[in-house]
């Protein structure tokens, strides 16, 4: 048992512990319940929530959320707009997200799904310098999908190239 001063009161029985709590006009906390004997502490319950909220608040803030941006492409996917998404992909991965690149077959494009892997490979080819990949190609019922993942430094170093550009 430990008082709200963070005293030690030593090993007490239920009864004396729940007596200790209503003389001083506090509730009983069990802090540690997997230790033998399980550790107890005096302290005013409302109180003590505030602060256990405020710790996992604290704790949430620091936290960086990984958010997964989609890009989606087609086989048949032309060249200004596969040079576009290409870029947004490249922009998410310098923000800090991961990038779902997905290829959609319809129809008769299942029948040619190299031309989808053909496409996918190009693409992760040209950002290489940019991204990791997660798990790589792998064909979901229609979807040819990877998963990419920002590189470390990658982002600094292009976020650099732009300050150097917009300094000229």
């Amino acid at each position: 048992m430990i008082d709200e001063a963070g005293n030690q009161l030593g090993v007490m029985s239920l009864f004396d512990a729940m007596k200790a709590a209503r003389d001083a006009g506090l509730d009983v906390v069990e802090i540690s319940p997997n230790a033998v004997p399980p550790v107890c502490k005096l302290v005013d319950y409302g109180k003590f929530l505030y602060e256990q909220n405020k710790k996992a608040h604290e704790q949430k803030k620091h936290q960086k959320s990984s958010h997964i941006k989609e890009v989606k492409f087609r086989p048949a996917t032309a060249e200004h707009d596969y040079q576009v998404r290409k870029n947004q992909i490249i922009r998410f991965l310098g923000e800090g997200f991961k990038v779902k690149a997905m290829i959609f077959h319809r129809g008769r494009e299942m029948a040619h799904q190299d031309v989808g892997r053909a496409k996918m490979e190009r693409l992760l080819k040209d950002i290489t310098d940019h991204a990791l990949v997660e798990f790589g190609p792998r064909m979901e019922a229609n979807i040819l999908l990877a998963l990419l993942a920002p590189k470390k430094g990658a982002s600094s170093a292009s976020s650099a190239r732009q300050q150097q550009s917009v300094a000229s």
